[in-house]
């Protein structure tokens, strides 16, 4: 995609933004510097907390109708317990792949998506190692879930754009 020139700030992005993500699970987000410390541990891929909530994150990849790149937004997932210490188990393992997807929620507040994104069912699919696991949202009214399904143009990935980059 080539750049745009931007309604928020006025100038012109040489580049238009494929990709746009949650920094850590929602639940870390909402916790204290404090309680980060003692109760939970985050990597680039994985977090867990209170040794009970486990999550990945992963890709949501959003066709673009008039582009041959998707928008890509990287989103947590939280895993049941031995979903999450089976993925891990096959991190590193080559054809983990072919492992079945897991169940998951969506464990990410995606900007500009009213009602919020946190809590949609999704399915999760590991990648080849070195890729994130892709998402796929679970269809529903919900209009990330359409979106994924049916596709944004190029307009609506300016307008995430614009949001994410200017607030």
């Amino acid at each position: 995609m080539n750049g745009f020139h931007c309604k928020s700030c006025g100038e012109y992005h040489d580049e238009m933004p494929r990709c746009f993500g949650a920094s850590a699970p929602a639940m870390w987000l909402a916790m204290s510097e404090e309680e980060r410390a003692t109760r939970a541990e985050i990597s680039t891929d994985q977090c867990i907390i209170d040794d009970q909530y486990y999550f990945v994150l992963g890709r949501i990849a959003l066709p673009v109708l008039d582009s041959p790149e998707p928008f890509v937004w990287l989103a947590w997932i939280s895993l049941s317990e031995s979903n999450f210490l089976r993925c891990s188990e096959l991190w590193d393992t080559p054809g983990r792949e072919t492992e079945p997807a897991y169940f998951g929620w969506l464990q990410s507040s995606l900007p500009t998506y009213t009602p919020s994104t946190l809590n949609l069912k999704t399915s999760v699919q590991t990648m080849p190692i070195g890729e994130r696991p892709i998402i796929t949202i679970e269809p529903s009214t919900h209009p990330l879930a359409i979106e994924q399904l049916h596709g944004i143009t190029r307009a609506r990935v300016q307008e995430i754009a614009e949001f994410c980059l200017h607030g």
